[in-house]
């Protein structure tokens, strides 16, 4: 079995250790980190997610695989980063004001950089002010907002607001997290809605490329 084949697997069982040590087995035998990621990590994680929708893993794995993943890409990262190499698109996500909640912020966000996606993570109760800041700062095409909390809703539609009326920016708006519906989102004017994390890769991809 090659280093990219144990790779894929370790990633997938949420092996950290093995992850972080056949991601460097792999760059000593000079795999390009473009081709680690992209035929290796990319396609563990979304396998990764597909299970999960299909219930034949839970949020413990998906933890756990995401936790391997970004033991992977902490050596990759610098590399494409020297090399001038970026994802090309970038994302903006956080847990809106007032809810605390972010274990399923972090997972999404996890599965977006597994997806090839640059994530700025603002963390948890975040103010709409600091959503529009990250927005013109980064021109993400993508902004993702979580809540957990029924109480923290109002929150997320006046985030939804905020970046529709200051950001200046032409970003996609997904929206998630256990109280959230599609029929919540259609009302606050937001862009995409996902159930779960392994949904919201694909969500995510569905609206970044349906830009022109």
């Amino acid at each position: 079995m090659t280093t990219l084949e144990l790779l894929a697997q370790a990633v997938a069982a949420g092996k950290a250790k093995d992850a972080k040590a056949l991601t460097q087995r792999a760059l000593d035998e000079a795999i390009a980190p473009t081709e680690i990621v992209d035929r290796t990590l990319v396609p563990a994680m979304t396998e990764v997610g597909d299970k999960f929708k299909r219930s034949e893993i839970f949020v413990p794995e998906m933890l756990i695989a995401a936790r391997a993943m970004k033991e992977a890409m902490e050596l990759i990262d610098p590399r494409l980063a020297a090399a001038g190499i970026t994802p090309k698109y970038t994302a903006v996500i956080g847990t809106v004001q007032g809810d605390l909640h972010d274990i399923g912020k972090n997972l999404v966000a996890t599965m977006w950089r597994g997806a090839n996606f640059r994530v700025i993570d603002l963390g948890a109760n975040v103010p709409p002010a600091k959503f529009v800041a990250a927005i013109q700062e980064h021109r993400p095409h993508l902004a993702g907002l979580s809540a957990l909390l029924t109480t923290t809703m109002p929150a997320m539609a006046e985030t939804v607001r905020a970046i529709r009326a200051n950001a200046g920016v032409p970003v996609k708006i997904m929206i998630g997290g256990a109280p959230i519906t599609q029929q919540f989102c259609d009302e606050i004017g937001a862009d995409g809605f996902a159930p779960d994390a392994g949904s919201a890769v694909d969500k995510a991809r569905a609206l970044v490329e349906s830009v022109p």
